[in-house]
């Protein structure tokens, strides 16, 4: 057999597709699944914003773009982090790419060099790609354990204990994903004030969920006086719009942008043309069905809190944004002999027809954090009732 690099055979994965993979398989079975695995809005991208990319391919928008992408894209998203933020942002500063995500491996490669020990700082829980483009990079991991017992904050005295002058990259998700934990200003100048003495660190600040804040008002570090250079700042469409295929993301740093300009023409080109002018769209008409969708998650968390903590052997914390609830079910694990999150996530999915992520999908749990499942409550009332319920009548049967 010819050679598959050890880079390519150790990359990691982001196991909410492998469980759609599972769950579609179910399906096409005739099986009946509620799904609360994947981090997908169900709603469809308002019309409007489909009617702009329609528009742009009558104009003949279909060619390529410059790698960094269109003006008028790159001016909607300045405008839109300066006011959201509090900051001074320019239009040159903002690079677009095909999603969110592609800017982790762009931070990870554009502030850390391979061999050199350079280390990032990356939540744990947290989202699988952190891990995976560290170690796909050839830069050093340092997990920072968000632990329950301080609501799934940072510990800040194990932040300032593992930093060092070989630390290159802090990241930060805000809200979080999978707990739904949303930093406060007072954290995130604490966070500030510990980062401050290490000039050579980035902060990578995935922001990707901050319009989707239940509770106050989102806050990011680069708000946080001294942060914004050192902050990359990084947000999307696919959450806040409904729009997860169209594949749109985009950046601001004023001295990484045209770095990551360069990485985007290694790499894709450009991020779609069409895709484009709908996110011009996005962020510079109506807002009313973004907001009405945002409402519909806000009632939803309420609901699927109330029904987990109404589960026997089940606490859930109720999460500050996104749309995830991260509860522990050690207890119930103990009362229904599963071994593991793991053990239980497959035997809701393939006796209980509810598919959920286990614990161990979002990294190595923290010693003594016990056993956690992500439900994503991106789906409806009446999904998140049977769900609930479906769970309930297992419990039942697995306890006799």
């Amino acid at each position: 057999m010819l050679p598959i690099s050890r880079r390519t055979q150790s990359l990691g994965t982001e196991h909410a597709f492998v469980v759609l993979a599972e769950v579609n398989k179910l399906t096409d079975e005739g099986r009946s699944i509620i799904s609360f695995a994947i981090g997908q809005p169900d709603f469809v991208t308002p019309g409007h914003i489909m009617d702009a990319a329609k528009t742009a391919m009558d104009a003949g928008h279909t060619g390529y773009t410059a790698s960094a992408g269109i003006p008028e894209l790159r001016s909607a998203v300045a405008e839109y982090l300066a006011s959201t933020r509090g900051i001074k942002v320019a239009a040159k500063d903002v690079t677009v790419a095909n999603g969110a995500k592609p800017f982790i491996q762009y931070a990870i490669l554009a502030t850390t060099d391979y061999g050199e020990g350079h280390e990032i700082l990356y939540p744990t829980p947290g989202f699988p790609i952190y891990e995976s483009q560290i170690a796909a990079s050839g830069a050093v991991g340092v997990p920072l354990p968000l632990l329950e017992r301080e609501s799934y904050s940072f510990d800040l005295n194990f932040l300032q204990d593992r930093l060092s002058p070989r630390s290159r990259l802090l990241i930060l998700n805000s809200p979080h994903n999978p707990t739904g934990r949303t930093l406060l200003k007072e954290e995130l100048e604490k966070i500030a004030e510990i980062v401050a003495p290490y000039p050579d660190l980035w902060i990578f600040s995935d922001e990707i969920y901050s319009q989707m804040v239940h509770d106050g008002e989102f806050v990011s570090i680069a708000s946080i006086q001294g942060m914004t250079e050192r902050t990359i700042i990084v947000d999307g469409a696919s959450k806040s719009y409904a729009m997860t295929g169209w594949r749109l993301g985009y950046a601001a740093n004023s001295t990484l942008a045209p770095y990551f300009s360069t990485w985007i023409t290694n790499t894709d080109s450009c991020a779609g043309s069409i895709t484009q002018w709908a996110g011009v769209e996005s962020l510079t008409g109506p807002q009313d069905e973004h907001r009405r969708m945002m409402k519909s998650f806000t009632e939803r968390r309420n609901l699927i809190v109330e029904g987990l903590n109404q589960l026997e052997g089940v606490r859930a914390l109720k999460p500050g944004g996104a749309f995830y609830v991260w509860p522990n079910v050690s207890e119930l694990c103990r009362m229904t002999g599963a071994e593991n999150a793991e053990d239980l996530r497959r035997r809701w999915l393939y006796e209980a027809g509810v598919a959920v992520l286990a614990d161990r999908q979002f990294g190595t749990p923290p010693a003594g954090e016990g056993h956690h499942i992500r439900f994503s409550y991106a789906t409806s009332e009446d999904n998140i009732r049977e769900g609930l319920e479906r769970i309930r009548h297992w419990i039942v049967q697995a306890k006799s």
